[in-house]
């Protein structure tokens, strides 16, 4: 069964073929910048253009850089407002003439890092924070998800902490890796205090420029880059889109997949 990935950013719309028990894709992914306006039409259009570069396919998982629930997004952070109640998995289930499931991207990002990467076999609670447009976030406790997190929207100094310390804001204030490192430990204090992880994984674009900012932090918490780099989302999408058997939202994830401790997604809205 061929089960595409397409992780939806706030820059690019990125897909591919996934190997659901290697945790790896089976093909070049393909990427189409996200459309400016973001609106719903655009971005669905977007990911059926992904989708035909990849032949026949049984099934698609897509990752949405909001909260989805039952694949309804819920909230628009980081693309136009008209995604806001948007029935985005009926919606792409339509124009793609296949089942869709469609998940949190950092959620989703989160799944893949539990299964086959940084995460794997990882007891305890477990972060997984995405560094890029904004900062998700994906929390684990005994490799089961809950969903939904967005703790990227705690504040931090007056100010949503991805206005402050995602990459975007890096980029857009030109602030040196020391700055910038600087905001991370913050906001990486502040998670501490609230839930004492045993361990953080980022991810994210910046993740893969780990070595110019990660030994820069001082916190009491274990953390470490991402190991599936920006094909953590595409993988983590299509190993929810199996397991979801045509359910639109993210669904449990079999104990007994190689490399999952308990359950790697659980269903959105119960």
């Amino acid at each position: 069964m061929t089960i595409l990935g397409i992780d939806i950013g706030g820059s690019g719309v990125k897909g591919a073929p996934v190997d659901t028990v290697r945790g790896e894709l089976t093909a070049e992914r393909y990427r189409v910048p996200t459309p400016q306006p973001s609106d719903v039409t655009s971005v669905v259009e977007a990911v059926a253009e992904v989708a035909g570069q990849f032949g026949d396919y049984e099934r698609v998982g897509v990752t949405f850089p909001g909260v989805v629930v039952d694949g309804v997004t819920r909230t628009a952070a980081n693309v136009d407002r008209s995604w806001l109640e948007a029935p985005a998995a009926r919606l792409f289930s339509e124009r793609l003439g296949r089942p869709v499931s469609v998940l949190n991207d950092a959620d989703a990002a989160g799944v893949a890092e539990v299964a086959f990467g940084a995460g794997r076999d990882e007891r305890g609670l477990v972060m997984m924070l995405t560094f890029g447009t904004g900062i998700g976030s994906a929390l684990f406790l005994d490799g089961t998800l809950i969903p939904n997190t967005e703790l990227g929207h705690l504040e931090l100094d007056g100010k949503d902490a991805e206005l402050r310390a995602s990459d975007r804001a890096r980029e857009q204030e030109d602030l040196s890796w020391e700055k910038w490192a600087g905001r991370v430990q913050d906001y990486l204090r502040h998670v501490e205090m609230l839930l004492s992880p045993r361990l953080f994984i980022v991810g994210g674009g910046v993740s893969k420029k780990a070595d110019k900012w990660l030994p820069l932090l001082e916190i009491r918490t274990p953390i470490v880059p991402a190991t599936l780099l920006n094909n953590a989302g595409i993988i983590g999408a299509a190993v929810t889109a199996e397991q979801a058997d045509g359910h639109p939202g993210a669904v449990q994830v079999e104990a007994d997949r190689p490399g999952v401790v308990g359950a790697a997604a659980g269903r959105s809205g119960n």
